[in-house]
Parts: C-alpha cells; structure tokens; sequence
C-alpha cells in the first residue's frame, strides 16, 4: 500500500521536532536553506539587520517545510523505538 506523505526528515529520537534528511528532496530543501543562508550572510556581512530580515523568513519556511514532512509528525518523544 503506497502511502501518499511524502517523509523527507526522520523524527528526533529525543525531544520533538526533525533529524536528519531521510530522502533526497530533504537533502535538497537542506542544502538550499544552508547556501541562501551562507550566502546572505556574505552578501550583507555589513548589514547585520538585513541579514536577520532575509534570515527569519527562511527559518520559518524550513520549519514549516520540516514540520509537514517528518515521518510521523512532530510530538515529544523519550527515545522508544516506533
């Protein structure tokens, strides 16, 4: 039976939120999010708080990408095997 959630990030076995990347799209949202966040950096290193306008917005963006597709979703966890 196919399951039609697409499961990029495996669950933090401690705690909640996301591990790391289970699938290539994951790896991919992941590379993207450290290089725009790198590259802001370089770009504006003089202009710190440019750098935290264009900064906040892509963690949010992550968070919710990370969030919907985590296998299982995000709960607390205490270390169980599922």
């Amino acid at each position: 039976m196919m399951n039609d959630r697409h499961e990029w990030f495996a669950p933090k076995r401690y705690g909640i939120g996301a591990g790391l990347p289970i699938a290539w799209q994951g790896w991919l949202v992941t590379i993207a999010f450290m290089v725009a966040v790198l590259g802001t950096a370089y770009i504006f290193e003089d202009r710190p708080l440019v750098v935290v306008a264009i900064v906040l917005p892509l963690v949010a963006v992550m968070l919710v990408v990370a969030s919907r597709t985590t296998r299982g979703g995000w709960r607390w966890r205490w270390g169980g095997r599922e």
